[in-house]
């Protein structure tokens, strides 16, 4: 006679393999802070119990009689992948996690699969799920189904309260002092994260956009000067500032920027720490404290006050996934597609493609001030390998695979600067490609990352880490600044360069670009325009943001 195993045991079953082999991550950070003793063995066992206990009264809320296979075998999948990448990169699954992972595209998800991924996902998700799906399982009725559900749920609530009774300092210090903690946890709070995402994506997706500097009008500091303004925003992808030559570092990664003119701006912090986040935010009227998802969906950006200005022409072209939503009412190219972008060797659509075409723009826009945003591919990881033609590869030996935690720091570093060193490239023929309109506009290239990216210290890889934990290395972000010789004639450039090692953000961007195309409106603020005019524009006092 086949023994038949009762759903509640099926789901008990399943909760302890999630602690026991989904939970080395978790397990790793708590030890980090509660190392173990005898002091904290009570303790450290505790948690494994009220873990099991939580991710048991999650999964019974989520089963139901006709899904109970279905929703183990997803969620077994599913949580071997998120340690995979938790264990192996230190990352966390949060929601603007979830938000990358949503809107990643095939060629970054490609980069981040390998053969020990696969093998993981066979060992700890497929095997798993194969044993779940061949268990036998106890039909039961509506009512003992919902009885195995109360009981299950209550059982578990009064290992938690005695639990946290027994060890109530230990956990009084885990909940208040060392919340990041929970980051770790899986499956719990991947639910919880992709619950949050959807939330915020359903709350803001009927609200109108919430229209700004709808006063915004062009007003010439110089009544005299007929020049139009010709600026390039390039943005970066996960360029750390300790990592340019410029800041310092020991390897050249800025030999041909450290040539030009340039404006380093030395300490610079980024909005987020993912491009999902970063870049919306960067383009916002709002500073990172106010700034959240929902305000960067139904709240026009500095492109939208541009266009209420008048008479500025607005382009963005894209080597990355996209442009995260800035872009939606200006004309967008995407520069990833080979039929855009003419320069794709070796597997790869490279950023200088993004320059083709642009003097028949131009051409087009006579008596018009234009704006060129170029959102790089940049150092976008773990395949930096892939980033860069080989002719870039000066630091060596290399990492030439997407496991980077099969290779050295010495590899990951030089792969990295590799990626850096083709940046600077790519920016030097941006300046380059100004300089030939230097004397009929106010030409200007302004350079900022999106975030930065761990490159193994402390075991930490990529970046995406909530704000709060992420090292500055996701944070401290590399930025600098090109003008023509019009433009800064406007400018008091001594006075610039003595600011350039002061402390600035993504919040001045905004507030920067108003400047630079002289755009009167009361919602520009001075204070946070990183550009010192010679002639100062008679601007209205800023208003709050809400």
């Amino acid at each position: 006679m086949q023994i038949k195993i009762s759903p509640t045991r099926l789901i008990l079953a399943t909760s302890i393999f999630f602690v026991l082999f989904d939970n080395l991550s978790f397990a790793h950070h708590v030890l980090a802070v509660f190392p173990f003793s005898l002091k904290n063995a009570g303790f450290l066992l505790s948690l494994f119990f009220g873990l099991t206990a939580v991710i048991t009264t999650v999964l019974t809320l989520l089963n139901s009689r006709y899904t109970l296979k279905p929703v183990l075998i997803f969620f077994l999948i599913v949580s071997a992948a998120a340690a995979y990448y938790m264990d192996n990169y230190n990352v966390v699954i949060d929601h603007i996690m979830i938000q990358n992972i949503v809107q990643t595209n095939r060629a970054e998800a490609l980069d981040l699969i390998s053969f020990k991924f696969i093998l993981h996902i066979f060992l700890l998700g497929v095997l798993p799920a194969l044993l779940v799906f061949l268990a036998p399982v106890k039909e039961e009725s509506l009512r003992q189904n919902l009885m195995g559900k109360l009981r299950n749920i209550a059982l578990s609530f009064l290992l938690l309260v005695a639990m946290i009774l027994c060890f109530s300092k230990f956990y009084t210090s885990f909940f208040r002092e060392h919340k990041p903690l929970r980051y770790y946890t899986n499956p719990t709070y991947y639910i919880y994260s992709t619950g949050k995402y959807f939330n915020k994506i359903f709350k803001s997706k009927n609200e109108p956009l919430r229209a700004i500097g709808t006063d915004a009008k062009v007003v010439e500091a110089d009544k005299n000067d007929q020049l139009k303004e010709l600026v390039v925003i390039v943005v970066g992808e996960a360029a750390r500032a300790d990592h340019f030559s410029l800041n310092g570092y020991t390897h050249e990664t800025n030999p041909l920027l450290k040539q030009e003119n340039i404006i380093n701006f030395s300490h610079v912090s980024s909005c987020g720490t993912s491009t999902a986040y970063s870049v919306p935010c960067m383009f916002s009227l709002y500073n990172r404290n106010e700034y959240n998802d929902k305000k960067g969906r139904t709240t026009e950006n500095i492109l939208d006050v541009l266009v209420h200005a008048g008479n500025i022409s607005i382009l963005w072209r894209d080597n990355n996934s996209d442009s995260k939503g800035v872009a939606l009412r200006v004309p967008h190219v995407n520069f990833k597609d080979p039929q855009n972008n003419p320069i794709c060797i070796e597997g790869e659509c490279r950023d200088e493609g993004m320059l083709v075409g642009l003097d028949e723009y131009i051409a087009q826009k006579k008596g018009q001030d234009i704006l060129i945003i170029l959102h790089q591919m940049g150092n976008h990881g773990p395949a930096y390998y892939k980033r860069y033609p080989k002719k870039f590869e000066r630091f060596t030996p290399i990492c030439a695979t997407n496991e980077l935690e099969n290779c050295s720091r010495e590899e990951i570093n030089n792969t990295y600067d590799n990626a850096l060193l083709y940046t600077d490239y790519f920016l030097t023929r941006v300046i380059e490609f100004l300089k030939k309109y230097d004397t009929s506009r106010e030409t200007a290239m302004i350079y900022m990352s999106d975030h930065g990216e761990s490159l193994g210290e402390m075991g930490v890889y990529l970046h995406g880490l909530p704000y709060i934990v992420a090292p500055a290395a996701q944070k401290h972000i590399g930025a600098l600044l090109w003008l023509g010789k019009e433009m800064s004639r406007e400018i008091d450039t001594d006075q610039l360069k003595k600011n350039a090692s002061k402390a600035y953000s993504h919040d001045n961007l905004f507030h920067t670009i108003l400047g630079l195309f002289e755009v009167k409106t009361s919602i520009y603020n001075k204070k946070l325009d990183m550009l010192p005019r010679r002639s100062v524009l008679n601007q209205p006092a800023p208003k709050e943001t809400e």
